[in-house]
C-alpha cells in the first residue's frame, strides 16, 4: 500500500503554482496570506435529459471521471404553466 495520502490535482496545482504567483504579484510577506480554497462545485446543466435518461447516467461518468469522486444528480422541480404564467402576470408592470 502507498503510504502517501492523497491530495487532489488542483489542490496540489494551487498549493505549488498559484499561490507562489499570488505571492510575487501582490507582495505578501508570507504564504499564508494569499487566499485559501475553501470548496469547489460543479455544475452542469443537461438538455434533453427529460426525455433519454441515459444523458445524465452519461454527465455523471463524465463529472466523476474530471473531479474523482462520484457526482450526485438531482433534477430540477417541476413548475406548472399555469403558476408560471401568474407569476409573469404578477412581475409585468401594470
Amino acid at each position: 500500500m502507498s503510504t502517501k495520502a492523497y491530495s487532489p490535482r488542483l489542490a496540489d496545482k494551487y498549493k505549488n503554482e498559484v499561490v507562489p504567483a499570488l505571492v510575487k504579484k501582490f507582495g505578501y510577506s508570507t504564504m499564508m496570506q494569499a487566499p485559501k480554497l475553501e470548496k469547489i462545485c460543479l455544475n452542469r446543466g443537461v438538455n434533453g435529459a427529460v426525455t433519454d435518461k441515459k444523458l445524465v447516467d452519461i454527465a455523471v461518468d463524465e463529472l466523476t471521471t474530471i473531479t474523482g469522486q462520484k457526482a450526485v444528480s438531482t433534477m430540477s422541480k417541476k413548475i406548472s404553466p399555469t403558476s408560471n404564467s401568474v407569476r409573469l402576470c404578477r412581475s409585468a408592470p401594470a
